[in-house]
């Protein structure tokens, strides 16, 4: 990345990997917080979109439209203010304010769909706008578009190999669209048949582990559905987390290591430690934050 940058699409992808060492436990982080739209999901937004470019299916006078629980929604809003395009993010009425607030900033439409109806009443709603208006709206699909998994294959998880070093052991990911854990999963896979790649969820939505989909309050995770995104084959296994222990670590990152990091970091965290103290994982261990910590002031996750 050269110093001087004339386009904030420049300065997506290229974040820290972070080693830090929690109940004895040591193990890397990529702080995706760093990306300029403040999430994992600005590489998502930038590689849907210019996937949809090359394939000539996005062009101006063209909307980007699409289903989220709010970062890959900030991340569509700032491409897309970047490239001109307009852009409609529907979203559950429950997510933080914050997210609501940085939509509108990046200029986006946002439509709000009813809490019960989580994610798939967001999709739902999605899908009715484009087929009263086709030539209108150009859909990101971010649960089964192949660009999401091709952000991290060719992105995330290359960063990773060269900044670590080493083929890690174990790579662990909180579950949204799949997409991070697929693509990532995926590239150390090739490197390392033997390597470990565990699936996190929320224990109230725990559809990967057999459960039923239910209301949790870790946002960015735990969609209620086995995304199309995510390819099982690649799943070690999958764990469960709750929102006190996400909280919990999102608080230690904060005070102990001066990490102001979102829900579903602590989530990671708090799967590692306890796949870790099982005795589950292969070293080296590397999870994801995928968020800052500044989305989430208005919940009660830092109150």
């Amino acid at each position: 990345m050269s110093m001087l940058s004339r386009s904030i699409l420049e300065l997506i992808g290229n974040t820290p990997l972070f080693e830090l060492t929690l109940e004895g436990v040591t193990f890397y982080a990529k702080l995706e917080m760093f990306n300029p739209g403040g999430s994992i999901k600005d590489r998502v937004a930038l590689s849907i979109v210019e996937d949809a470019e090359k394939k000539g299916l996005l062009k101006k006078g063209r909307r980007v439209i699409e289903a989220t629980s709010g970062n890959t929604g900030i991340g569509l809003a700032l491409v897309c203010a970047a490239k001109g395009y307009g852009c409609t993010i529907v979203m559950p009425e429950n997510m933080s304010d914050e997210r609501k607030k940085i939509l509108k900033a990046y200029g986006a439409e946002l439509i709000l769909t009813p809490a019960s109806f989580g994610i798939p009443g967001a999709i739902k709603e999605v899908e009715r706008r484009i087929s009263e208006n086709p030539d209108l709206y150009f859909p990101a699909r971010q649960f089964e578009n192949p660009a999401n998994v091709k952000a991290h294959y060719e992105g995330t998880a290359v960063e990773i190999l060269e900044q670590l070093g080493e083929i890690p052991g174990s790579f662990v990911a909180g579950v949204g669209t799949g997409g991070t854990l697929t693509g990532v999963g995926r590239r150390f896979k090739e490197a390392n048949p033997d390597a470990v790649i565990v699936a996190v969820e929320p224990e109230e939505s725990a559809v990967i582990s057999g459960g039923n989909p239910g209301l949790h309050k870790i946002q960015g995770i735990g969609a209620g559905f086995i995304p199309k995104t995510l390819d099982m084959s690649v799943v070690s296994f999958s764990i469960t987390v709750t929102f006190d222990d996400a909280k919990y670590y999102c608080e230690r990152l904060a005070g102990e290591f001066g990490i102001l990091a979102g829900i579903s970091s602590g989530a990671n965290v708090a799967a590692v430690l306890k796949a870790f103290k099982a005795g589950k994982l292969k070293t080296p261990v590397v999870t994801v934050f995928p968020d800052t910590g500044e989305r989430y002031l208005s919940t009660e996750l830092f109150g």
